[in-house]
């Protein structure tokens, strides 16, 4: 599951709203929207996104986090390391060979570190 597709379920959850009724009042299908929410689509568009908001009537504050976690969704990420150095290129493979593995401590740590690097 995607932070997207949590956020989704959680958000039906709360409004009391099937897959099916949001499918529907969306113009999406529920197949669509359930792996959507499992993470077995990429991320849902701009327009996909704006239809969510407006069907829920979601204050902005909540809207611009629903739109944030889509972007940070992709539940297939490309890292391209063309023009860096050899570490950054077996770093990144590395990583996409053990991320399954990693426990959550270690990605919290990772995630920290990264938070920090961008200030």
């Amino acid at each position: 599951m995607t932070p997207f597709g949590r956020a989704l379920r959680e958000l039906r959850r709360r409004k009391r709203v099937t897959q099916r009724m949001l499918a529907e009042a969306i113009g999406v299908t529920p197949a669509y929207l359930s792996a959507l929410e499992h993470g077995r689509r990429g991320r849902p568009t701009f327009e996909l996104l704006q239809r969510i908001a407006g069907y829920f009537n979601i204050i902005w504050d909540e809207a611009e986090e629903l739109f944030r976690v889509a972007e940070a969704s992709h539940p297939k990420v490309t890292l391209d390391t063309a023009g860096l150095p050899p570490a950054y290129t077996a770093f990144a493979n590395r990583l996409a060979l053990q991320i399954r593995s990693l426990p959550p401590d270690v990605l919290d740590k990772m995630d920290s570190l990264l938070q920090k690097a961008d200030g």
